[in-house]
């Protein structure tokens, strides 16, 4: 599989041209494509990206939602025979269950319905610290602890440090003054994340859960809390969205190490 570096020398040579160069960054003919994966007929299951790793500093992961137990068994072991770490999010407890049992060295977490596969040998960089404010909160938080080992960082899930007791917040302040990037998963009215900011010059991500009473609004109230932090600089995902707020964090992480 050509890299981006050895794609853009062959362009800049001239031995493949711009539609040629554009194919092999996606994995196309060129690039030696993982193998299309059908269900028996026409219906195309998955196109792996086998550069994506290479392009954004993680690798291809997976979402369950909506794919069947089947079809899942038929990307997982392409995926890690790539030699990339597997991540499967949003997957059904009887089809993670299937995956545990077909995949003995991996763990399927179901709070959060993640299924990680990691590679052998792995040497994980940086320090995340990811903030629970209640037990409540920990489906979203451990789909971005899990996220983050996928992308072989260091990680620290501290839970049960939201502002109604901040004593329990402030114990661990020197935790998170370390990290070199902290997730911050908050439900009711969200204002974990502007508290940590407010204490630490680590950059902040803010996770918005759907934990809550009826003016949550399943979420929304804590994202625009988020949103209107008067600490600055915050970063906001969507609601539940552990694997995005991971996500950020590695691109920070990848940005220093």
């Amino acid at each position: 599989m050509a890299s981006i570096q050895e794609i853009l020398t062959q362009l800049q040579a001239g031995s493949i041209d711009l539609a040629q160069a554009f194919a092999m960054a996606a994995g196309g003919p060129n690039a030696a494509e993982m193998p299309v994966m059908q269900d028996g007929g026409n219906l195309v299951v998955a196109r792996l990206d086998r550069n994506r790793r290479e392009r954004c500093g993680f690798p291809e992961f997976i979402y369950g939602a909506g794919k069947t137990v089947e079809e899942l068994l038929k990307i997982i072991p392409e995926l890690y025979a790539s030699g990339v770490n597997v991540l499967a999010t949003r997957v059904k407890a009887e089809s993670g269950k299937v995956l545990q049992e077909r995949f003995p060295q991996g763990v399927y977490d179901p709070r959060s319905g993640s299924f990680l596969w990691m590679q052998k040998d792995v040497q994980p960089r940086g320090k995340a610290v990811v903030l629970a404010a209640g037990t409540s909160d920990l489906a979203a938080a451990t789909e971005a602890e899990m996220t983050l080992k996928a992308c072989n960082c260091h990680s620290e899930l501290i839970i049960d440090v939201g502002i109604a007791a901040l004593h329990r917040l402030l114990n661990v302040l020197d935790r998170l003054e370390s990290a070199d990037v902290i997730i911050a998963a908050a439900g009711m009215e969200g204002a974990l994340p502007s508290v940590v900011a407010g204490l630490v010059k680590v950059p902040v991500i803010a996770l918005p859960t759907s934990v809550g009473y009826g003016a949550n609004l399943s979420g929304i109230t804590p994202m625009l809390a988020m949103l209107n932090s008067c600490a600055s600089g915050v970063t906001v995902v969507n609601i539940d969205n552990g694997f995005g707020a991971a996500c950020a964090a590695v691109r920070i992480i990848n940005s220093k190490y």
